[in-house]
């Protein structure tokens, strides 16, 4: 049983296992007004990522991430996002023991951390963006998951999100979609890119899930 303390600024939740470490990838079940809702957890040596999703039919639930701090035996987490801030108003959570959680990371891939979309290619022409903007879009990629989040940190509003397992491998990369908050009829569509790196860039070209071509450039958020 996760039992959950609520208020306007802080969640306790009691859902960490004290041998998490690093980047990993976990993953839950809970049945939530008799449907099975998946918790998906990504993690790296900074960063949270929860998501929470049904399979059957597929539908987006909410999204939390931010960076935590260990304290004792627990785990705090300043959150950047929160698709249910308009309702909750959660800027923090706790996170405790629960041993519930199961890994189910796949092996350390290329492209692995944190990206921020930093432009695009037009033509010839990079066209960049201020990446220490408030308004962000990032993607995390842990072990052979990934998901990217559109969000304000300034005001938490958020803009969508999607995720799923990816592969990369000889210049492909290649996102499988688990969920998508914008249209979860996308559910289950594989997108292929060619991907390069150029210094701290990451160059993703392709068509995205609209069928639009797009030539994307992608900078690593360090921390």
């Amino acid at each position: 049983m996760i039992r959950k303390t609520y208020s306007p600024s802080l969640l306790i939740v009691l859902l960490f296992s004290t041998h998490i470490t690093l980047a990993q990838v976990f993953s839950y079940t809970s049945n939530e007004k008799g449907q099975n809702v998946h918790h998906r957890i990504l993690l790296d040596e900074s960063y949270f990522v929860e998501t929470q999703f049904t399979t059957q039919p597929p539908q987006f639930i909410k999204t939390i991430g931010g960076f935590y701090q260990k304290k004792g035996t627990e785990f705090e987490v300043r959150l950047e996002f929160n698709s249910n801030f308009s309702q909750d108003s959660i800027k923090h959570i706790v996170i405790g023991n629960l041993n519930a959680w199961k890994k189910i990371s796949d092996k350390m891939k290329p492209l692995q951390g944190k990206w921020l979309m930093a432009g695009r290619v037009i033509g010839n022409d990079e066209q960049r963006r201020d990446t220490t903007r408030s308004r962000k879009t990032m993607k995390i990629l842990v072990d052979g998951y990934f998901q990217w989040i559109a969000f304000d940190t300034a005001t938490f509003s958020f803009h969508g999100s999607g995720g799923g397992t990816y592969t990369a491998e000889k210049g492909i990369y290649i996102e499988t979609l688990d969920y998508f908050s914008r249209d979860p009829n996308k559910v289950g569509i594989s997108l292929e890119f060619e991907y390069a790196k150029k210094g701290l860039d990451w160059h993703h070209k392709g068509f995205s899930s609209k069928g639009d071509p797009l030539h994307e450039i992608w900078t690593f958020r360090t921390p």
